[in-house]
């Protein structure tokens, strides 16, 4: 269940015309996380939107969690967004932030935490979806503390992807993507990054609850085998 920051209640605005007075009632983004949201549909009557579902996925570069999404989507229909794809994104589409986003990727290190979750913000206001995986993100507690400020939630529950160094540094170099980031150098920058920074949100996340490990050593197959009951469990939440 969603962890409210934000008042539920909406905000109204009016406007007036000669002879009668209309209400119109605007759902901000923060009042989108409740746990039954009313609004009103076409034909003047109430109705209400499904809380969103949302699941952080998290793990080292070359873990397996991008991988992992996408049979999760195929499975139980989520939307994915990976906040990697995103700054990517944003740096090939010239984002007002790219040269700043596209030189911190470069050096291994974490882009500021506003700019990664106002990405994530927009790529939720934009979705007609209600699930939502959350992939690479939050990387350092001060991710974690920005999206619970700006988004005004927690997530339901969390995926860690555990794998071992060696065999993450070789998927990564094996991968060919080309991406500016898969050079063993900008690899070893981001496993220590990841190990001082986001092992601690791991340890927040367990503390509440939330966490569940998933050994990412295997086939997809097999990995996934050990995600899906995770999921599963948790379908009439989801539903």
């Amino acid at each position: 269940m969603w962890w409210r920051v934000a008042s539920s209640r909406f905000a109204l605005t009016s406007s007036r015309s000669s002879s009668v007075h209309q209400a119109a009632y605007r759902l901000n983004f923060r009042e989108f996380f409740t746990t039954e949201i009313l609004t009103w549909a076409k034909d003047g009557r109430p109705s209400t939107v499904k809380t969103p579902f949302v699941a952080f996925v998290l793990g080292g570069p070359g873990s397996g969690k991008g991988t992992q999404c996408t049979k999760i989507v195929e499975t139980f229909g989520f939307t994915h967004l990976s906040a990697g794809d995103l700054l990517r994104h944003a740096i090939s589409s010239n984002y007002e932030n790219s040269a700043m986003i596209l030189d911190t990727i470069k050096e291994g290190k974490i882009v500021p935490s506003e700019v990664t979750v106002k990405l994530i913000q927009r790529a939720i206001e934009s979705s007609d979806n209600y699930k939502f995986l959350i992939d690479g993100f939050p990387r350092s507690e001060e991710n974690r503390i920005a999206f619970e400020k700006i988004i005004g939630a927690e997530p339901n529950i969390v995926l860690f992807f555990d794998c071992p160094e060696e065999e993450m540094v070789k998927r990564v170099l094996s991968r060919n993507e080309g991406r500016v980031d898969d050079n063993i150098d900008t690899i070893k920058k981001r496993l220590k990054v990841f190990a001082a920074l986001n092992l601690p949100v791991i340890k927040h996340y367990s503390e509440r609850g939330k966490v569940h490990k998933i050994n990412a050593v295997g086939t997809v197959d097999d990995i996934f085998e050990q995600v899906r009951p995770l999921f599963t469990a948790n379908e009439k939440e989801i539903e």
